[in-house]
């Protein structure tokens, strides 16, 4: 069983930064893809980024590539994202997962509870 903790959000003005991060327990958690999702109040959950278990390859949405990074740990158990050049579409609660399949949702297995991250116009 993996557990995921996220941590990282906030308020942020429109252009600057955040680095989110989800602690993992599990000795597990090597052999997972992990990805970020995010969920806006009235709308879908909508992927965002993810990584496979060796670090690579990544993958990311359209709406995020060039600005946001997402990277693991694995002697850490922790992934990140960092988010750069932050837009007021950005503002959701964001979600990390492990699963078998970058892009695949219904792969992943285990979800965190989120973290809200906001940005300001």
């Amino acid at each position: 069983q993996v557990q995921l903790v996220e941590s990282g959000g906030g308020l942020v003005q429109a252009g600057g930064s955040l680095r989110l991060s989800c602690a993992a327990s599990g000795r597990t958690f090597s052999s997972y893809v992990m990805g970020w999702f995010r969920q806006a109040p009235g709308k879908e959950r909508e992927f965002v980024a993810a990584i496979t278990f060796s670090g690579g390859p990544t993958d990311y949405a359209d709406s995020v590539k060039g600005r946001f990074t997402i990277s693991r740990d694995n002697a850490k158990n922790t992934v990140y994202l960092q988010m750069n050049v932050l837009k007021p579409e950005d503002t959701a609660v964001y979600v990390c997962a492990a699963g078998r399949a970058l892009r695949v949702v219904e792969s992943y297995e285990y979800w965190g509870q989120g973290t809200q991250v906001t940005v300001s116009s």
